[in-house]
């Protein structure tokens, strides 16, 4: 049934309408969520026990010593160890209360979770380095020329069988 309505107990936050309501309020056109029709075939299934994980972060995380993201359609990226120490990850982000993921990164970028289920043999492995940036980026015409491509190199290039895309 469509849409999937949260568990009762669960406080959820439906960010499609209040991203329409707000564009209303604001005097802007209806906002158009990106549709990619054309999108490539994915490749043939893979048993995650043999399979190379990809984590790829929308929340804003980079690590100490990266430049944070800035607010500006900001379409960068950043690679990060995947043996990184939670501690050394900060936050840069605008479109969403960012006060959970300062306290503990893991609710953005589940790389504690991942690293479990690499140790349990439920995943192959971790690919060396997670890709991060920040979402909320205004330019759909950007994200598929400058940010997609960006995104998909980094993964070509680790050789992952399958990725673990975070949207916040």
């Amino acid at each position: 049934m469509w849409p999937i309505q949260p568990p009762d107990h669960v406080d959820a936050v439906d960010y499609i309408a209040q991203t329409r309501d707000s564009y209303a309020q604001l005097g802007y056109d209806a906002y158009r969520w990106a549709e990619h029709p054309d999108a490539p075939a994915l490749n043939a299934p893979v048993e995650l026990a043999g399979a190379r994980v990809g984590l790829v972060a929308s929340g804003g995380i980079y690590q100490i010593g990266q430049v944070a993201f800035h607010h500006a359609d900001d379409t960068g990226h950043r690679l990060i160890p995947t043996d990184v120490d939670v501690a050394d990850l900060r936050i840069s982000h605008f479109a969403y209360d960012t006060t959970d993921a300062k306290a503990d990164p893991n609710v953005v970028f589940p790389i504690d979770a991942l690293r479990t289920l690499e140790a349990e043999g439920v995943i192959g492995e971790l690919a060396p380095r997670a890709v991060t940036f920040m979402g909320g980026i205004y330019s759909q015409r950007r994200v598929r020329e400058e940010l997609i491509p960006a995104v998909e190199a980094e993964m070509r290039e680790m050789e992952v069988d399958v990725v673990l895309l975070v949207p916040v």
